[in-house]
């Protein structure tokens, strides 16, 4: 099952919006075959490692890290491939969140006489998939708020001047974040100050199981505009991949000049409120969301709830009292309003540290 992961990990950054899933086939103790999920509309693993083992799959057993679907989607149903192959075993790392398979798929196997269970290494297949998880247990997209600072927590000097905080080696691990991530999500600030591309520009080398020849998929790019202030000639309207624009009042005419950019302006009657953006994203199959923002918007985020995961890259320098912080959380008046975070993870990149943290409970009042 750990090689199934390590299998499925190589979808990291092509299967979207489908989930990452690595199978391999064990017969009398030895691989006889293996595959993982590339991108939508191919091969599932359990089909890909069934071709790799031909007549040896009969009586082997099948380690997959994802309950093999039971439903006619893009492609046929694994659960029958299974069953048609002749494997003895089903060993799922876990039970398919989709509503349309959990736990179909291991009843269709059992129905054919083959053994089926599902929980080994459970939850590292979830962490392998939190956001494709998240939306079918609960209709929103998990959420990563990455953000670059100071070692005395400043993120822009006074005077707004950002560039560049962190190190190359810093900047090419967000480039990775963005490219396993569906969509990138910021506000108009952020767009009327920077004019950013929020694209992925790393080569496919630096991509695990992206095609040499490929480009990288580009995550949708969502801006929060309340007013529809977005500039016409923002850079990003002329790069690949596409700009949705989330507003609540602006005028018809400049969200029909928008469309005509090649933009997507989408109006919100209630209003731009942050849960229902997300589930909003939801509902457009984005999985996993990644905010690049300024500290209102970030502070916004963590206070509504909608932040899954954080991730904050420290450099090793100082920018004074008078540069800008990192969250404008205005309602945090006392020790026992502030925020609690679990620490996950804290790694060297480069010169830099990359932190990764979880919102956890508040401490006791």
């Amino acid at each position: 099952m750990a090689r199934a992961l390590r299998l499925a990990r190589r979808g990291l950054y092509t299967t979207d919006p489908n989930p990452r899933v690595g199978c391999v086939l064990v017969r009398d103790g030895e691989v006889v075959g293996e595959g993982w999920h590339r991108r939508a509309g191919g091969p599932h693993a359990e089909r890909i490692a069934l071709a790799a083992a031909g007549r040896r799959a009969r009586g082997a057993t099948a380690y997959v890290t994802l309950e093999p679907c039971s439903h006619h989607g893009r492609t046929p149903p694994c659960a029958d491939a299974l069953v048609e192959a002749g494997v003895s075993r089903v060993v799922a790392a876990m039970v398919d969140p989709n509503p349309l398979v959990s736990g179909k798929g291991l009843a269709r196997l059992r129905a054919a006489g083959i053994r089926a269970e599902a929980g080994l290494l459970e939850s590292e297949a979830e962490r392998l998939n939190p956001g494709f998880v998240k939306r079918m247990r609960g209709g929103r997209p998990w959420v990563r708020c990455k953000l670059a600072m100071s070692l005395d927590g400043r993120t822009a000097m006074a005077s707004g001047e950002s560039v560049w905080i962190t190190g190359e080696s810093a900047r090419r691990d967000v480039q990775r974040l963005r490219a396993r991530s569906s969509a990138v999500l910021t506000g108009i600030g952020t767009v009327l100050a920077d004019d950013p591309s929020l694209n992925v520009r790393l080569p496919p080398a630096e991509l695990e199981g992206v095609e040499p020849e490929a480009s990288p998929r580009q995550p949708v790019r969502v801006v929060l505009d309340s007013s529809l202030r977005f500039p016409e000639e923002a850079k990003m309207l002329d790069l690949p991949g596409e700009t949705w624009i989330f507003h609540a009042h602006g005028s018809p005419e400049k969200a029909a000049s928008l469309e005509r950019r090649g933009a997507r302006p989408v109006r919100f009657e209630e209003g731009l409120d942050l849960p229902l953006v997300m589930e909003a994203l939801g509902r457009s199959e984005l999985n996993e969301v990644l905010i690049e923002a300024g500290p209102t918007l970030a502070g916004a985020a963590l206070e509504a709830g909608v932040i899954d995961e954080l991730v904050i890259y420290m450099a090793p320098h100082l920018m004074g009292h008078q540069a800008r912080g990192l969250f404008h959380l205005p309602r945090l008046e006392k020790m026992a309003d502030r925020v609690a975070l679990k620490i996950g993870d804290i790694r060297a990149v480069g010169r830099d540290w990359r932190i990764t943290a979880f919102p956890a409970p508040a401490p006791p009042r």
